[in-house]
């Protein structure tokens, strides 16, 4: 059941999905307009059968969608010939980052209204050097 392609997806499978398609954009498979499209059915896609066509035409990465239990009970993702965590605690320490700068255009929004000055929009890059500034999350 588990297996289902009725099953909802949450926001660890979303962005694997992104992050596969990140992946095969890197390697030329997608044109920028094709990226947009794609990306754009895994922001709205519920369930893994709405997943699953979006990498049919690209090798091996529907297989990297469809999680399998270990022993342990946790979820991994199947990816061929080796089995890796579905979410990796490499990236745990850069998801507030995230959270805030996704944050600061609406606070720009919200202020610029308010005040009714543009400047705030420029801590929309303001923001993002001071998170973001020196690292190297390749």
């Amino acid at each position: 059941m588990a297996d289902s392609p009725d099953v909802r997806i949450g926001t660890a499978e979303r962005e694997r999905a992104f992050s596969l398609l990140g992946e095969h954009f890197a390697a030329g498979r997608l044109s920028p307009a094709e990226f947009d499209e794609r990306s754009a059915a895994v922001g709205r896609a519920v369930t893994r059968g709405e997943l699953v066509p979006l990498f049919a035409d690209l090798p091996g990465a529907g297989a990297d969608l469809v999680p399998s239990s270990s022993t342990d009970g946790s979820s991994t993702a199947v990816t061929g010939e080796k089995s890796t965590p579905a979410v990796s605690d490499t990236g745990a320490g850069r998801d507030w980052r995230r959270a805030v700068m996704a944050l600061v255009p609406i606070a720009a929004t919200v202020l610029f209204f308010v005040t009714g000055t543009w400047l705030w929009f420029l801590a929309i890059p303001a923001a993002g050097a001071l998170l973001f500034a020196g690292r190297d999350d390749r």
